[in-house]
C-alpha cells in the first residue's frame, strides 16, 4: 500500500512516516520546510528517518530522496499552495491513502500572519483534495483540530456539538478543512476522514508548544510564561497515541451515502494547566519560575475530547498517561539540547 504523508519534517508527521516504514508501507513524504520555527530541528527529524539533507539546497524540489534506514521511505520537498507542484505529483504517483498533516500550525502567529495560514491550510488543503479527486486515492486522512470547538461550552466536546464560533485565523481554517472535505466527499464519492487532534506532545514536538518551552525555561532558569494564572485545562495527548490513531483509521474507509466522517482524538482526561507543569518539574527535577499572564487573544478555557466514536470504529482509544509522556519528553529534550 502506497501512503502520501504530508508535513513529514512536522512533530506528528515525521513520528506516522517511521511507524508506517516499520509497518511496511510503502512512503512518500512531502514537506516544504518553511522557517515557521527552527529548520535545524526539521532537518534533525528527516537525518532521524535516514534522509540525506545535505542533498537538500542542491537538489530540485521535484526530486526526491531515498531514506538510507528505510527502503520503503523517499522525501521530497514540496510546498502545498505549489499547484502545478501538486499537480505533478499526483499525476507521476498513484496513493492508495493520503495523509495530510502539513498545515501552518500555531494559534497566536495565526492572528500575526493570517495569510500564511490561508494559502497553506486553505489552499494547500484544495490542492490535496483536488490530487486526491484527480487521482483516484483510495482514502483521505486529514489533521484538523480540536481548536474548532472554539467557544463551545458544552464538556466534553463531542463531534456533534456545533462549531461555528472559532477564536482564532488557525482554528477557522481548520474548519474550513473539514467543510471542503465534505463537499468533495459528496460531490465526488470520495472517502474523506477528519481527525480532531487534542493539544499534542512527546518528543521531537515543536518549540513553540508549550513541553518544549516549559522544560527549556526550567530547565535554563528562566521564568516560563503561565496564561489566564494557570487557570486553563488542556487534553494533552501523547504522540505515539496519535500515530496509532492515525494508522487505525487508515484502513477504516468510510462508506455509506455520506463517505466523509470526523473523529476526536483526545486521551479524555484534560489537567490543569499547573498539574501540567508539576509533571514537567518532577520529569526534570527543577521547580519552574512561573510568570503568571492574563488570558492571550485566540486562548480557549477548556479542551476535553470526547472519543468514543474513534473507540467504537477502530478499537483503539489514547490511553498514554501524562506523566509517563512527559517523562520521556523530557528525556529527549535533554539529549537533544544537552540541558
Amino acid at each position: 500500500m502506497k501512503v502520501l504523508v504530508t508535513g513529514s519534517a512536522g512533530f506528528i508527521g515525521f513520528h506516522l512516516v517511521k511507524a508506517l516504514c516499520a509497518k511496511g508501507y510503502d512512503v512518500l513524504g512531502i514537506d516544504n520546510l518553511n522557517a515557521y520555527y527552527d529548520l535545524g530541528l526539521k532537518k534533525a527529524r528527516l537525518t532521524e528517518s535516514g534522509i540525506d539533507t545535505s542533498v537538500l539546497d542542491r537538489q530540485l524540489d521535484a526530486e526526491s530522496i531515498q531514506s538510507a534506514l528505510y527502503d520503503n521511505y523517499r522525501f521530497m520537498r514540496l510546498d502545498l499552495a505549489d499547484r502545478e507542484g501538486m499537480e505533478a505529483l499526483f499525476s507521476a504517483n498513484h496513493f492508495d491513502v493520503v495523509v495530510n498533516l502539513a498545515a501552518q500550525a500555531g494559534v497566536r502567529y495565526s492572528i500575526e500572519n493570517p495569510h500564511a495560514y490561508v494559502d497553506s491550510n486553505v489552499t494547500g488543503f484544495i490542492n490535496i483534495l483536488e490530487g486526491c479527486r484527480r487521482g483516484g486515492v483510495g482514502h483521505l486522512v486529514y489533521a484538523s483540530s480540536s481548536s474548532v470547538y472554539g467557544r463551545n461550552s458544552e464538556i466534553p466536546f463531542r463531534e456533534t456539538d456545533r462549531v461555528d464560533t472559532p477564536v482564532s485565523v488557525y482554528a477557522a481554517t481548520k474548519r474550513c478543512d473539514e467543510l471542503l472535505a465534505g463537499v468533495y466527499s459528496h460531490l465526488y464519492d470520495m472517502p474523506v476522514t477528519g481527525l480532531r487532534f487534542f493539544t499534542v506532545y512527546g518528543p521531537w514536538g515543536r518549540p513553540d508548544m508549550s513541553p518544549y518551552l516549559f522544560m527549556d525555561a526550567i530547565l535554563s532558569g528562566r521564568p516560563l510564561k503561565v496564561f489566564n494564572n494557570g487557570d486553563m485545562w488542556r487534553d494533552f495527548t501523547y504522540v505515539g497515541d496519535i500515530v496509532e490513531g492515525v494508522i487505525s483509521v487508515m484502513e477504516v474507509i468510510p462508506d455509506g451515502p455520506e463517505r466523509s466522517r470526523l473523529y476526536n482524538i483526545g486521551n479524555q482526561t484534560p489537567v490543569r494547566l499547573l498539574d501540567y507543569i508539576e509533571c514537567i518539574e518532577r520529569a526534570t527535577g527543577r521547580k519552574a519560575i512561573k510568570e503568571l499572564l492574563p488570558m492571550q487573544p485566540g486562548d480557549v478555557y477548556r479542551t476535553y475530547a470526547d472519543s468514543s466514536a474513534l473507540e467504537r470504529v477502530t478499537g483503539f482509544r489514547p490511553a498514554t498517561p501524562l506523566q509517563e509522556g512527559i517523562d520521556r519528553t523530557v528525556e529527549w529534550f535533554r539529549s537533544y539540547t544537552g540541558l
